[in-house]
């Protein structure tokens, strides 16, 4: 058996590990600088944590990465304020309101940091201090394939 790999076409039967890719949360800053670069799987939460400004409660925005957008999957807060769905349908969970949007996907999602709400990204187990990282200044979510990182020893 003879395999040909034009130039440009990929050859079905290479197996080069640095082809493969993985689904990554990229965060740019207002510069379009990455700041946080991290792969994430199909049940890896994605979330926007922040201080609301008027309620001085936590707010919780939950993503999912699905297809190259994030899509809101939920989001949960403390009290009801500007800004917040208060006519929605609501469950309650160990003291804080649930609500389950309409599906809504984010080829980019743009966030406006600063030093009152404060904002955090969680991805699984870890945290980013977004408002800390840019000063207050402003951030953009995509996700994007990108090739697996490996590491030699």
């Amino acid at each position: 058996m003879i395999a040909v790999c034009m130039l440009g076409v990929p050859n079905p039967l290479a197996t080069d590990p640095m082809s493969e890719t993985e689904t990554t949360l990229v965060v740019t800053d207002e510069t379009g600088e990455e700041i946080v670069v991290t792969p994430v799987g199909p049940d890896t939460e994605i979330v926007i944590e922040y201080t609301h400004s008027v309620e001085r409660t936590l707010v919780r925005d939950v993503y999912v990465a699905e297809n190259g957008t994030l899509v809101m999957i939920r989001m949960e807060f403390s009290s009801f304020g500007a800004g917040l769905p208060s006519e929605a349908d609501v469950v309650v969970d160990e003291g804080r309101y649930v609500y389950h949007p309409p599906r809504t996907e984010y080829e980019t999602l743009r966030v406006m940091t600063g030093p009152i709400a404060d904002h955090d990204l969680v991805v699984g187990d870890d945290r980013y201090d977004l408002a800390g990282i840019t000063d207050g200044g402003p951030v953009e979510l995509t996700v994007a394939e990108r090739a697996r990182s490996t590491t030699v020893d």
